[in-house]
């Protein structure tokens, strides 16, 4: 089986265009399952000896275990690598049928996506200041993630010459390689000019953002300086760089109007349904107004 992940990893760099953070978790997702069938050999359970004896009930037992310990989401994650591993062993002609055609993919839970006020974004990126390379780097950085919505690995694989200044546009590959342009507010480019005119003005094939070393960024490492500054601007809920994600398309919804398919386009996402947890987001804050203005709303003291 291990020769078999080995070429499903690379179908799913080569053929499908996945990003390296679907790919590692889809092939995490599928060791683990190996190592479920190991265990279950271990304990002389014949039916798993060759994987064109799995079924479906071997399946179940693999998800019922997972059920213990993960949440739906992530149920729902490694059915997803389990139907793609399956399908593309079937292609592949290993296996004649896919017993994962059968799996039920559980609801996820409805958690509505937390963002920071408008207060709170605009201090944070107030309070980062200085004038150093690295300090400028990281003004840019929240800059450019809350005036595109960006997710962070879109961010650390731009390259200089995916940004024009001039144009006030941002060229982004997204999630299958799909690439969308998006704009880039007057802020974030200031931000962008300051630091790259720091940098010497690098060529365009060279990162857009790098570390102190000058290699490329990485997405934990963005994460860990942005903690850095949020307790720096007195910002102590839980945020990362995919808050400020959610805090530019909910702030462009419900304090911008903004059309909810332009925000579906904005954010590179296929599917209308998964942008309209937003509108979730907009409903509640306007509750929240009129029972705190509305004269027939408010609480009595």
């Amino acid at each position: 089986m291990r020769d078999c992940l080995n070429r499903f990893k690379r179908h799913l760099h080569y053929e499908r265009g996945l990003s390296e953070h679907t790919i590692k978790a889809y092939c995490r997702d599928i060791e683990g399952f190996r190592r479920f069938l190991a265990a279950r050999i271990k304990m002389g359970d014949p039916s798993v000896e060759d994987l064109r004896k799995v079924d479906l009930r071997v399946l179940r037992a693999f998800l019922a275990g997972l059920g213990k310990v993960n949440g739906r989401t992530t149920i729902g994650r490694k059915i997803a690598a389990l139907r793609c591993f399956f399908r593309y062993l079937v292609r592949e002609g290993l296996l004649e049928a896919d017993p994962s055609e059968l799996l039920s993919t559980p609801k996820k839970d409805r958690t509505l996506p937390h963002s920071l006020s408008v207060d709170q974004a605009c201090g944070l990126m107030e309070k980062t200041g200085g004038n150093d390379l690295l300090a400028l780097r990281d003004r840019a950085i929240l800059e450019t993630l809350y005036s595109c919505g960006l997710r962070v690995s879109e961010l650390t694989g731009l390259d200089v010459g995916r940004v024009d200044l001039d144009q006030r546009l941002v060229r982004v590959m997204g999630k299958g390689r799909k690439e969308r342009i998006v704009p880039l507010g007057r802020k974030a480019l200031a931000a962008l000019e300051a630091y790259l005119h720091e940098r010497g003005n690098p060529p365009p094939d060279a990162p857009l953002f790098l570390n102190y070393r000058g290699g490329r960024l990485t997405p934990r490492s963005i994460q860990r300086h942005m903690k850095k500054h949020l307790i720096q601007a007195g910002i102590f809920s839980p945020a990362t760089p995919h808050t400020l994600r959610h805090s530019f398309a909910t702030h462009l919804l419900v304090e911008g109007g903004a059309d909810l398919r332009a925000i579906q386009e904005l954010l590179g996402h296929a599917s209308l349904s998964t942008t309209q947890k937003y509108t979730q987001v907009g409903i509640d804050h306007l509750m929240a107004v009129y029972d705190k203005t509305h004269p027939r709303g408010r609480k009595k003291k």
